[in-house]
């Protein structure tokens, strides 16, 4: 992409009404867009960031049997009133038809998935089940805080799980621990992110969240020193050893939640009395696991943690393109060259920004290019090319590298 056709700009500074650094970062690097309190709009930059975090999620849920679907955002009252939650979810948006039919926008989808699977399952022969959606929340939060970690709408991954038994649930519970180890990690998030018993679980003592360390946390965790497991902290007021090894050595830590996990039990397919036949020719209640993990929070999470004082420096498989093209000076040669490298790259594969900006000066540029913070910056000069060389360097790293140009190609694929 030429970066002259991109209709957004950086700007200097951001609203002094931002206190939080991803908000900061983001709306100056052109990534989003505020409407109203809690309320943000993804721009070109934000929006091919938000896909690269929705294709990681998709392809490591569905290496785990996850199906995907889209469940609709207009939840009808009734399936609301069948679990008791109109009334009790304090944070539903509820709104009204013009025929008077009453809806509640989807903030979490239980009421729907439910009824949803209990259509096309009614034998055990039909469990385990495993069905997932990525879809727009809502939720009327007295409170927006911290940029778009805390928002009234957001994308989030809704992973629910059929089950015959307790047994078989805990065996896929486990197996969703792991591979949300393994989205982190491609994010660039595990060496950052615990594992936390939190309170929740229906049938289960507890729940568990994924806090990833950072100043800008909203919630507190006390660490283990000895095995590593973390506790939410209403936990901790109650209990002075470790759950799991017994140690007494904590660290307390600021933390961002980036996913939860819950073993749901019967409290969803008890109101829908979803029943199947086991092979006893029993009935029986199916047994639930829910699990959640937020794109947009994902986004603000990586972006708190992967920074520098120059902008943001976006891992590889969430930056908004594999390399940063930029031109200093505008002779044919250089024309001629820098064209010659983006056509290539398009024609293998590898995601470009191309700064062909010619009202910039190179500081600027460059100024531009760590704000945005994609991981590989290539600038093509008149001292470049006196040399049959571009100059790389890596956003992550302090130095530069000359590197020749009938080299670049296989460069770029080891580095992208």
């Amino acid at each position: 992409m030429r970066q002259s056709q991109l209709f957004t700009k950086t700007i200097r500074e951001a609203s002094k009404d931002e206190k939080s650094l991803n908000a900061q970062l983001l709306l100056r690097a052109g990534f989003i867009d505020k409407l109203s309190s809690g309320v943000y709009t993804f721009l070109p930059l934000g929006f091919r960031v938000l896909e690269k975090i929705e294709k990681i999620i998709s392809q490591e849920i569905e290496s785990i049997n996850g199906q995907r679907i889209l469940m609709p955002t207009l939840v009808s009252k009734k399936n609301w009133q069948q679990t008791g939650r109109w009334k009790a979810f304090e944070e539903l948006y509820k709104v009204k038809g013009k025929g008077g039919q009453e809806y509640g926008l989807g903030s979490t989808h239980e009421e729907v998935i439910v009824p949803v699977v209990q259509k096309y399952v009614s034998s055990y022969k039909n469990l385990p089940c495993y069905v997932y959606q990525i879809q727009t929340k809502f939720r009327d939060e007295i409170r927006v805080k911290s940029g778009i970690l805390r928002t009234r709408e957001f994308d989030m991954k809704d992973l629910y799980s059929f089950h015959k038994d307790e047994k078989d649930l805990d065996k896929y519970y486990e197996k969703v621990k792991k591979t949300y180890f393994d989205i982190l990690k491609r994010m660039g998030l595990k060496d950052k992110t615990y594992l936390t018993l939190a309170s929740g679980g229906t049938f289960s003592k507890f729940s568990h969240e994924f806090q990833t360390i950072t100043p800008a946390g909203e919630d507190i965790v006390h660490i283990c020193q000895n095995c590593g497991l973390a506790v939410n902290e209403e936990i901790k007021k109650d209990h002075s050893k470790c759950f799991q090894c017994g140690r007494r050595e904590f660290k307390k830590e600021k933390v961002i939640e980036v996913g939860n996990i819950f073993k749901l039990g019967t409290k969803y397919t008890k109101p829908f009395n979803f029943q199947f036949t086991d092979k006893d020719g029993s009935k029986k209640l199916v047994v639930m696991g829910c699990y959640g993990i937020g794109l947009s929070r994902l986004m603000g999470t990586i972006a708190e943690v992967h920074n520098d004082k120059s902008g943001i420096i976006w891992p590889k498989e969430v930056a908004p393109f594999d390399a940063h093209l930029i031109q200093i000076g505008n002779s044919n040669e250089i024309n001629k060259q820098t064209k010659k490298v983006y056509n290539a790259f398009e024609k293998q594969g590898i995601e470009v920004l191309y700064d062909d900006r010619e009202d910039k000066s190179p500081g600027e540029k460059f100024a531009d290019a760590d704000l945005i913070g994609i991981p590989l910056r290539i600038v093509i000069s008149e001292r470049t090319l006196a040399k049959n060389c571009v100059e790389i360097k890596k956003r992550s790293k302090t130095k530069t590298e000359l590197v020749k140009l009938n080299l670049l190609n296989s460069y770029i694929c080891k580095n992208s």
